[in-house]
């Protein structure tokens, strides 16, 4: 039951039904055009009969055939008949029967007198019956060997498939690693193998990060969860040790941590499912340039210089560009020595660049750090509070607003972070 409905039956079963509409169509032609033949050999023997009977009208006993006859008329009046239509009228259809015989009739005028002639059908319509005959048994013959044909063909060219339908289904999330069998060809199943083995490599890749993603989150996640375990334990082992002051900023400072990381998760989690709720209006981005220094000058002691800020506005969610901002402003004031350097411009996109003055980033790192739970100093990013996220979500939010980041060399010395956005 399966395979009735396969591809390789369907396929042979419409190319048995094509083929059988072709044949048919090229029997009722060949019928057609063998009936035509046939008749016109009967009219041009009549023709040459009619002929012969203007020049001399021959005794009705000396034309003793049964396969043809003669009748001639003069002025409408029958002169002269061949012995087998003795008795009949003149035949004014152009196909009479008589005797059982069919015969077809053809007439000739010439000056007053009609001749009138006719040929027997019958072995003109026993032929063309024969054929038809051969064509009935000989069409579904050759209609069954094209479906047989079909299904060897097909099968063969789809075995391959097969084959790598089988593999597949082998595959599971234990073993990733396992690739399809090349089959060497150039063709759409080489092409297909190349294709599912590029799918398997991707989905491989998605379960290393996925795996790689919860066990860094389970990590950042526990880290805070412990710290207030242990102040909670300390306050009740050790009463005094710990001022209720104290207990309470601990807590205050780790549920803060969490609650940073939990938001920072819930956005890429959405980033991945493409389900971002862009509210989107026009946004004058300098504002919230000018916004995040004056946050830095307020809260660090860093030069923070905003000479190249220039008004742009762009298009977006106000909310999730603000973020973009604080992001970018609070990893330059994390590995900044002195000053943070903002720049703000537009041409044919909207350009915005961070620059710190600090180590700045190794070429190899450059891509490498907008990876989620990536930090390149992990003892100062802990200390200083990051969660390893903000970059990663400062390229999804770019990306989900139609533009990019990138980072390169600062000519303060330290890294220069720049995104573009669309204008508004």
């Amino acid at each position: 039951m399966a395979d009735r409905f396969s591809i390789r039956t369907r396929i042979a079963s419409l190319t048995a039904l094509l083929f059988t509409v072709i044949l048919v169509a090229a029997a009722f032609l060949f019928v057609a055009q063998l009936r035509s033949s046939l008749y016109a050999n009967i009219a041009a023997s009549a023709e040459r009969d009619a002929e012969a009977i203007h020049d001399a009208i021959p005794d009705a006993e000396e034309w003793d055939d049964d396969d043809r006859f003669f009748q001639v008329a003069d002025n409408g009046q029958l002169v002269a008949w061949s012995e087998n239509v003795e008795g009949y009228g003149i035949f004014a259809e152009d196909r009479v029967t008589f005797d059982g015989e069919d015969y077809l009739v053809f007439l000739e005028a010439d000056e007053g007198e009609t001749v009138l002639i006719g040929h027997s059908a019958g072995d003109a319509d026993e032929a063309v019956d024969t054929v038809v005959g051969l064509l009935f048994v000989a069409v579904p013959v050759i209609d069954l060997i094209v479906f047989s044909l079909m299904l060897l063909v097909v099968g063969r060219a789809l075995r391959p498939v097969e084959r790598m339908r089988r593999e597949v289904d082998t595959v599971t999330s234990t073993n990733l690693d396992q690739r399809i069998a090349d089959p060497g060809t150039r063709d759409e199943i080489g092409r297909l193998a190349t294709t599912m083995n590029r799918m398997l490599a991707r989905l491989a890749e998605s379960q290393a990060t996925q795996r790689r993603f919860i066990s860094d989150a389970s990590h950042e996640l526990k880290s805070p969860l412990a710290s207030m375990r242990q102040y909670a334990e300390v306050a009740r082992d050790y009463p005094g040790r710990i001022t209720e002051a104290e207990l309470a900023d601990a807590v205050l400072d780790e549920s803060g941590r969490l609650e940073r990381i939990v938001s920072n998760l819930l956005v890429l989690a959405h980033a991945d499912e493409q389900s971002l709720n862009l509210d989107s209006a026009p946004v004058d981005l300098d504002d919230l340039v000018l916004a995040e220094a004056s946050r830095l000058r307020a809260s660090t002691t860093l030069t923070v210089d905003t000479s190249a800020v220039e008004a742009v506005r762009v298009s977006g969610d106000r909310a999730l560009l603000a973020q973009v901002v604080r992001n970018l402003a609070d990893n330059a004031a994390r590995h900044a020595t002195s000053t943070v350097q903002f720049s703000l411009n537009a041409a044919d996109r909207a350009v915005l660049a961070i620059e710190d003055d600090g180590s700045g980033i190794d070429l190899g790192d450059r891509e490498r750090i907008f990876e989620r739970f990536v930090r390149l100093d992990e003892a100062r990013g802990r200390e200083a509070g990051g969660t390893g996220l903000g970059l990663a979500i400062v390229r999804e939010l770019a990306a989900a607003h139609g533009g990019s980041v990138i980072v390169d060399a600062s000519t303060l010395g330290g890294a220069r972070f720049t995104v573009t956005l669309p204008l508004s």
